[in-house]
């Protein structure tokens, strides 16, 4: 019996994954205590995707409503299941740069501690060589993507001509000397101690630094899941915040099954402290505005709109990702969605 042990199983990423491994002749241990609810309120809870899992998967998925940070609650997972356990998928976080600066110990304790309690759990009852998938995210880079040379067009920002990412932000860009968002050293710190364990214990371990992730599963709330949260007011009528830059910031959206396949590429053929930069590309990306426009024409509605000048903390003017490394790396990779095909998606499933 093969099993996949996956964190934040009921989110957007976590739920997409258990379906794909099940799919794949898995039995997948679930883990998610549905922190979303309290991050975000009764909205955003993800109890919904618990029923809906245990009830079509009932012979292949076992949920533990367990919470990371306890690493006693979590020792007794891997205990019971050990070496039958060929991959571990971490997906559960607290998401949202606005929440974690209102409480950025807790951030900190489910992001950096609940990783560093599964890391050291894998290590101490897996074969070394079982793949750990971290689910990081494109805030690592903290501000830098913002020092790039942009121009305001009428839709969207872009970079000047002659940049030094003509096809999307790399690996190369620095972690180092710019502002993080809380949200985003409590990922980061996460994101290094997952390299650490795979380079300095042989573990195969990876991260993949999203930045937008979407799909028909996100409880999209309005701290977090940004085309999902914009979709869902659009259809109740509720007015639209955005916040700076005038809707012309850049988003790099990924669906959450392209992602989950990247998982899979990773998994048939891992290596030890990998890091890549993931998303859908410029096909896949968008500014707010231009999401806004996309919604209006295909429901046929005026979105109702409210525009703050000031911008969040760290929060990224234009970012479309390069995934030229992984690519290579793994060329039986697609992305399979564009931005058209992700709205259309989001606007069906409401």
């Amino acid at each position: 019996m093969k099993i996949a042990l996956i964190t934040g199983s009921c989110g957007l990423v976590g739920s997409e994954s258990v379906e794909f491994f099940i799919k794949k002749n898995f039995k997948v241990i679930g883990i998610d205590n549905d922190l979303r609810k309290f991050f975000f309120g009764k909205t955003a809870s993800t109890a919904w995707v618990k029923n809906y899992l245990e009830k079509k998967y009932k012979k292949n998925y076992k949920h533990f409503n367990s919470d990371i940070t306890k690493n006693r609650q979590i020792e007794k997972i891997f205990k019971k299941y050990k070496d039958k356990i060929k991959v571990v998928i971490h997906s559960a976080a607290q998401p949202s740069h606005d929440w974690a600066a209102s409480n950025p110990e807790l951030d900190f304790n489910v992001n950096a501690i609940g990783t560093l309690n599964m890391l050291n759990l894998t290590k101490k009852y897996l074969y070394k060589k079982t793949p750990f998938i971290y689910m990081s995210t494109n805030k690592v880079y903290g501000d830098n993507p913002n020092k790039l040379k942009i121009k305001s067009n009428k839709l969207r920002f872009e970079l000047v001509k002659n940049n030094n990412y003509p096809n999307g932000i790399n690996e190369t860009m620095s972690i180092d000397n710019c502002v993080h968002s809380f949200f985003g050293v409590s990922k980061l710190s996460a994101d290094l101690m997952v390299q650490e364990f795979g380079v300095n214990f042989g573990m195969n371990t990876v991260c993949f630094r999203a930045g937008c992730i979407t799909g028909s599963k996100h409880s999209g709330a309005k701290l977090h899941g940004f085309l999902s949260y914009l979709v869902k007011s659009c259809l109740t009528k509720k007015k639209y915040t955005i916040i700076g830059y005038e809707g012309k910031q850049v988003r790099d959206n990924i669906h959450s099954s392209d992602l989950v396949n990247c998982f899979w590429e990773y998994y048939k053929n891992p290596k030890k402290g990998a890091v890549y930069n993931i998303g859908g590309g410029r096909k896949c990306s968008c500014s707010i505005i231009e999401a806004i426009n996309i919604i209006e024409k295909k429901i046929n509605i005026k979105v109702k709109l409210k525009v703050l000048k000031k911008a969040r903390t760290g929060d990224h003017i234009w970012w479309i990702t390069d995934n030229k490394k992984f690519i290579k790396d793994y060329p039986k990779f697609k992305i399979k969605y564009n931005i058209e095909k992700v709205i259309e998606e989001l606007i069906s499933n409401v």
